[in-house]
């Protein structure tokens, strides 16, 4: 019988043996470990935040066959000493929290003491570390200490990680191929790069350098080293702040587009994290500047007090919640649309050298090595390298131009830093190809205009701005459209009526699950009204959980914009031509459709002169 604050429990046994019993901590540990170390990249995450937690400037991770075979993480950290060393091996071991209030007021990317432990019993480890003039040097087998002695020197900690899940065949058998392994530890390396530009990263496999970072603090040169000189030559600086968050880093121009989220990165405190609801709002923020399956890439790091945020959701820290969610989204939604609008976005056909194949790794899956072709004729590159502090925008169209986005009384204010180039320049139709693309000039050189999209985009706006007016103004029909409707259809249409009333339907019910329609908004295209009608009903049908207005007019004008758009193959005069342009140049966006195609692009006089070999010239002659 026990007693616990005056209430008495009673423990039964079996054969007077106790059911209940304390865990071993090897075993514990491998339970840990099913959490904390799933792949090889959990394990180079682990080390290289140890790495970076201990005031590192330079970390170095090298691989042997994408790190299933072994995991070597080198930094110039601060060290630790004998006892340390053996400590930190420990379950819940941490120099990085000390009490419960620490929790609200992290500063460093561990804090559980979960990792080094979790590692350890799934593998064999060696570490070198030191924090002063004796070196200390740990080898753990399976979560049992083999040895214990003296090591180099050096400053710094190196951690050697192998045969990872030799000891839970169950894990190891589910590992993924070496390409899945390679690509999961590359990816991380490059966002922790992204988050901690002040840090020199490089990262090997079997030898071949896969990343190398400077360490000099430009987030732009570190994007460069990621994704390639064309892609950081078309990065835009953000800025942004309110009472609670300070953002800042670098999105992509609409016309650069990835097929997942996987490139839109975020940084908060320093610490990469996933959350959907600000991915979502950062492609919110492009909708109609690019197509909806298409994700831009994106550096946005988060600046906000550690007592706003929790992160000890999950042992693997990649989950956050925030405090007043809405106030960041919002943030992050006006910061991007002051930089992607008001801005040339036309996109540029630059034509370049050819240029020697860069080094791609690739696997000899029997032999498990890595091979790198030879490059055996030295090539000029054409693109000059990115430097510190130099101008991403070298092109005449463009101007280095950096939004910051600050709160004012309750609103948010744009201060522009430098004035504004030309938004969308003066053109002059001189063509029309195959009816559908129009040939435009002018000084600067020659733009390619699909006339279906730029249409659209006119018709878009004008439909979405008469759908905001309040005073819409509506058409009685001549002959009422009558529209039957299945049982959940006609349902759904009678929750949601007032949404055709507000935009000035007049409609009635007409027998079982049918509804007649007897006026309509005067904006609705001519010749097309009662299809156009019955798109609105299937949207208004479609709309589930909480009405958004902006959504629901998105929809609308997004699919009413095709139906007056000049189709391909369509020949229009010249004056027409002159019109298209003369809407579009008023538009909000004329770069895209609705649907976020271009509508032009883009070849300067430089770029055909050499294409036609004629670059050598001054002038065409």
């Amino acid at each position: 019988m026990i007693q616990f604050n005056r209430r008495i429990f009673v423990l039964e046994s079996c054969g007077n043996m106790a059911i209940i019993k304390v865990m071993d901590e090897l075993l514990a540990n491998k339970i840990a470990a099913g959490e904390v170390v799933e792949r090889c990249a959990s394990v180079v995450k682990e080390l290289v935040e140890n790495s970076i937690d201990a005031g590192s400037s330079e970390i170095k991770v090298e691989l042997e066959d994408a790190g299933t075979r072994q995991i070597k993480v080198i930094d110039n950290g601060k060290g630790m000493d004998k006892e340390d060393a053996v400590l930190a091996f420990s379950r819940h071991a941490t120099s990085k929290i000390n009490d419960e209030d620490d929790l609200y007021r992290l500063t460093t990317l561990g804090f559980r003491g979960e990792a080094l432990a979790s590692i350890a019993a799934v593998s064999k480890v060696d570490l070198k570390t030191c924090a002063g003039e004796i070196g200390t040097h740990v080898i753990i087998d399976g979560g049992k200490i083999k040895e214990i002695g003296l090591g180099d020197a050096r400053r710094g900690t190196t951690i050697t990680v192998s045969e990872l899940f030799y000891n839970t065949p169950a894990r190891l058998k589910h590992m993924k191929s070496l390409y899945t392994e390679l690509a999961s530890i590359t990816d991380y390396i490059n966002k922790l790069a992204l988050s901690q530009p002040n840090i020199r990263f490089t990262l090997k496999n079997n030898d071949n350098v896969i990343l190398r970072t400077d360490g000099r603090g430009n987030i732009l040169k570190v994007i460069q080293s990621i994704y390639g000189t064309d892609v950081a030559r078309k990065m835009i600086p953000i800025k942004g702040e309110n009472p609670d968050y300070e953002i800042s880093g670098y999105v992509s121009l609409p016309e650069v587009h990835r097929s997942s989220r996987n490139n839109m990165v975020t940084i908060v405190n320093g610490r990469v994290v996933r959350n959907m609801d600000i991915n979502r709002t950062i492609n919110d923020a492009y909708h109609s500047y690019k197509p909806d399956n298409r994700f831009p890439i994106t550096v946005i790091n988060i600046i906000v007090d550690p007592s706003v945020i929790d992160v000890n959701i999950h042992p693997t820290k990649m989950d956050i919640k925030f405090s007043k969610m809405d106030t960041l989204l919002e943030l992050i939604k006006v910061t991007i649309l002051a930089a992607i609008t008001d801005r040339n976005l036309i996109p540029e056909v630059s034509i370049r050298k050819e240029k020697p194949k860069r080094e791609e790794l690739r696997f000899d899956l029997e032999r498990h090595s890595s091979v790198v072709p030879k490059i055996t004729e030295e090539i000029e590159f054409d693109e000059p390298e990115i430097f510190i502090n130099e101008s991403i925008y070298e092109d005449e169209n463009n101007g280095d131009i950096v939004h910051e986005v600050v709160m004012d009384e309750g609103e948010y204010k744009v201060n522009t830093k430098e004035e504004e180039k030309e938004f969308m320049p003066e053109m002059y139709p001189v063509g029309l190809v195959h009816g559908t693309y129009i040939i435009a000039q002018n000084e600067k050189g020659m733009y390619i205009i699909d006339q279906h999209a730029a249409k659209e985009r006119c018709n878009y706006e004008k439909f979405k701005e008469a759908m905001g007016k309040p005073n819409i103004v509506s058409t009685p029909l001549l002959f009422p459209i009558t529209i039957e409707l299945s049982t959940d259809e006609f349902i759904s249409l009678k929750e949601n009526m007032y949404i055709l009333e507000d935009l000035k339907f007049k409609i009635e019910e007409f027998g079982i699950n049918s509804i007649i329609v007897k006026e309509h908004p005067a904006w609705l295209p001519k010749g097309y009204e009662e299809d156009s009608i019955r798109k609105i009903i299937e949207i208004v049908i479609n709309t589930r959980g909480d009405f958004n207005i902006e959504k629901f007019n998105e929809k609308v004008a997004t699919q009413m914009s095709c139906k007056k758009a000049i189709k391909a193959n369509t020949n229009i005069t010249m004056e027409d031509m002159e019109a298209l342009i003369s809407d579009l140049r008023k538009c909000k966006n004329p770069f895209n459709c609705p649907h976020g195609r271009p509508t032009m692009i883009y070849y300067s006089n430089y770029d055909l002169e050499k294409l036609f070999k004629r670059s050598g010239f001054d002038t065409i002659k």
